[in-house]
């Protein structure tokens, strides 16, 4: 079976790119080839990545990362897909466990990302979002970081959704569950992601999340419910109530609870893990509020200014939610 290994690439870094380049000498399984497609890069990325020989680079300018996978994919020789971004680096094993599920004869694969943090701030943010490989169940919904497809999967779908700025993947994710693909879990398939290293680019990141969750109509009940939660607990505390202030904080620990026991596995610091009791739920607030804020733009662009779809997109995604 041959693989063609398809990311996208902008403004990256060329110490980035040559990271990447290195992870992907180093994979137990090499894939048939390397297809790359830059959006414009003008800050040597591209040259990084045309230097080393081993990739062939398509330029776009002004493309997406939707528009950027959908040429990569239509331009690859090759029925299995193997999709991650250009800014993770890959264990060396990923490859060869991404497409192990496809070998074995599923559609797609659903592979799995880990958190590639420098500070104790990084890692209390990743706490907030990126599940451990045991939280993982059936219907998880993989980033297009880590994921591998038949090329007739990626048909069925139409393609990702070059009119959603972000927010892309799920709502792939979400067409191949609709069209009926059969998708098995490679979360042993792992890439490093890069934690956003400031709170403005965390701030903007999960924004930019939500407002592509508005655009594309995807989990509405969850962002309302996290409306109705952080609302409750204001009316709570405002009211002084010991009832209901003592729910609150019952609420607000059962909430808190999975990501801070994140963090305390991940930090080996007796004392950042300590602060971490802390820290976490402050980050898990900063988080929710920058997808309030998100939501809400997006939301109202969306009213105000509805954008086109086409025909074959659904009106209403009712998924299972990822873990987390």
């Amino acid at each position: 079976m041959k693989v063609s290994l398809v990311t996208t690439v902008l403004d990256i870094g060329p110490a980035h790119a040559a990271e990447f380049l290195a992870s992907l000498a180093a994979q137990t399984r090499r894939p048939d080839e390397v297809i790359v497609v830059d959006g414009g890069s003008v800050d040597g990325t591209r040259e990084a990545f045309e230097a080393s020989g081993r990739v062939t680079v398509l330029v776009e300018p002004g493309a997406g990362i939707s528009r950027g996978r959908n040429v990569g994919i239509r331009a690859a020789a090759h029925d299995v897909l193997a999709l991650t971004d250009a800014d993770c680096v890959l264990d060396p094993t990923w490859l060869e466990r991404v497409v192990a599920p496809i070998e074995a004869g599923a559609d797609v694969a659903a592979g799995f990302y880990r958190p590639v943090a420098a500070t104790f701030l990084q890692e209390c943010a990743a706490a907030t979002a990126v599940p451990e490989p045991d939280e993982v169940r059936p219907g998880w919904m993989p980033s297009s970081r880590s994921i591998a497809f038949r090329r007739a999967a990626w048909e069925a779908t139409g393609g990702y959704p070059e009119w959603l700025a972000v927010g892309e993947d799920m709502y792939f994710n979400h067409r191949l569950r609709e069209t009926g693909q059969r998708t098995e879990l490679a979360v042993d398939a792992v890439v490093g992601w890069r934690v956003r290293p400031t709170l403005g680019a965390t701030w903007r990141q999960y924004a930019r999340y939500a407002e592509g969750d508005a655009a594309a109509g995807m989990y509405p009940e969850r962002h309302a419910l996290r409306a109705a939660t952080y609302l409750a607990a204001g009316i709570a505390l405002r009211s002084r109530h010991p009832v209901l202030l003592a729910l609150a904080a019952a609420g607000a620990v059962a909430y808190a609870g999975r990501p801070v026991r994140r963090a305390l596995r991940r930090l080996p610091d007796p004392l950042e893990r300590a602060a971490a009791l802390a820290a976490v739920p402050t980050a898990m607030a900063f988080v929710d509020a920058a997808k309030l804020w998100g939501y809400g733009r997006g939301l109202a662009r969306r009213l105000l200014a509805p954008r086109p779809r086409p025909a074959a997109a659904p009106q209403a995604l009712r998924p299972l939610p990822p873990p987390g």
